[in-house]
């Protein structure tokens, strides 16, 4: 399918080279072409330039978009996510209002061993449905690229199931999916007493078969305070490494764990939540290449403080931004209001903000080359606005639903 698009008000994040990652003071420069439009051919950016230079024979194009006032996005890239769940979990929700902590809750059984013993009973059909469901709402959002996560299975068998559903849901969504093995995402009730027969089981049994099968691209571990510990972080890693799988981590977010550090040391891809992040972390992390990958909506939703985005932003690292959509600690998958808390709670500029849920998050999926920037010769991965003033007015308008048409692959959805 041919598509032009004309009268374009501001193509953002129209970048004629593609970009890696863009670090410290370079967060603040946002590309764009203003009065603009923009095509794709064959699933890719064609060809984009201003209106006053001329523009292809609209004859050419089995579709032509008049976009006057509106304003063209490369769609958001979600570098963190755990859709494919079994059922919500609002009691948990009502249970903190009433005063008790995430911690306290997971330690009477909910969080995530809750969401484990739900999946457990649910079958691989009920769990396709269900996140297809929400991979067909994240598209409306106007994300393109999404990365799901396993970790509610705790089980050789749960785990396997969760990965064996998001290869489908691969082969069946027009969405990008990376799938991530999260098996030390909790510590199962059985295993309390005895934490390395279960980190055997991990290592010995879950590897050969995800890897034999072809079903994930990344190993990951809740690095944290009542989660993993460093040393056994650190174990699990490098067995995911034998097999092929590329280490991401999710640290400190309950407290200094050392995630950080262990994730640099183990060349993650990224490290993920990061609320509390301090100068030694800091200067870690400029020392690598890992992506520090933020998720404002869980410290919204929890009543965490923010990770200190500002300051890591100052001292020359790059930011990524992604919803961490889960039954527990982050219901949505919003990437726009990710951008309003990232700007109100964290003091990032909109153009920051945007580049943080794009180039930077493409890259913490391994996707800079395909997505993250509107480039010739990218995938066609893009939404158009309603009308509005301006980019900035996408995070300020944080309840509002702007996106007016979403073009994955160069088709209509």
């Amino acid at each position: 399918m041919k598509i032009l698009i004309e009268n374009i008000k501001t193509i953002v994040g129209a970048n004629p080279r593609p970009q890696e990652k863009l670090s410290g003071k370079e967060m603040s420069t946002l590309p764009c072409i203003h009065n603009a439009w923009l095509s794709t051919e064959n699933g890719l950016i064609s060809g984009m330039g201003e209106m006053k230079d001329g523009l292809p024979a609209k004859a050419g194009f089995d579709k032509v978009i008049d976009a006057s006032g509106k304003f063209v996005f490369p769609s958001w890239c979600d570098s963190h996510t755990h859709i494919v769940y079994a059922g919500s979990r609002e009691g948990e929700f009502v249970d903190r209002i009433k005063g008790l902590s995430y911690e306290e809750i997971a330690r009477n059984g909910g969080g995530i061993l809750n969401s484990a013993e739900r999946l457990n009973k649910t079958s691989e059909d009920e769990l396709f449905d269900s996140a297809m469901h929400r991979l067909n709402e994240i598209t409306s959002y106007g994300t393109g690229a999404v990365e799901i996560k396993s970790g509610y299975g705790l089980s050789v068998e749960g785990e396997l199931k969760m990965l064996r559903v998001i290869k489908k849901l691969k082969a069946h969504s027009p969405l990008t999916i990376k799938a991530n093995f999260l098996g030390a995402h909790a510590m199962p009730t059985k295993y309390k007493q005895n934490r390395q027969e279960y980190i055997d089981l991990i290592i010995n049994e879950m590897l050969p078969v995800i890897a034999k099968e072809k079903l994930a691209d990344y190993c990951d571990v809740f690095c944290d305070r009542g989660f993993y510990t460093v040393e056994e972080t650190d174990a699990i890693l490098q067995a995911g490494l034998k097999y092929g799988l590329q280490p991401k981590i999710h640290a400190n977010e309950l407290d200094y764990s050392g995630g950080i550090q262990v994730g640099v040391k183990n060349n993650a891809l990224s490290v993920d939540h990061l609320e509390f992040t301090g100068d030694a972390e800091i200067d870690c992390l400029l020392k690598s290449k890992t992506m520090p990958t933020l998720l404002p909506s869980t410290a919204f939703f929890l009543g965490l403080h923010y990770p200190p985005a500002r300051k890591m932003i100052d001292a020359s690292l790059p930011i990524a931004l992604a919803t961490d959509y889960n039954p527990g600690s982050s219901p949505s998958g919003k990437m726009a209001f990710i951008l309003s808390l990232a700007c109100v709670k964290m003091k990032m500029l909109p153009e920051e903000a945007i580049n943080a849920a794009t180039v930077n998050s493409a890259y913490a999926m391994g996707l800079s080359k395909t997505h993250g920037t509107i480039t010739v010769g990218k995938k066609a991965n893009l939404f158009i606005t309603q009308p509005i003033p301006s980019y900035s007015f996408i995070p300020y308008s944080f309840g509002s639903d702007l996106i007016e048409t979403t073009i994955i692959n160069g088709k209509l959805v």
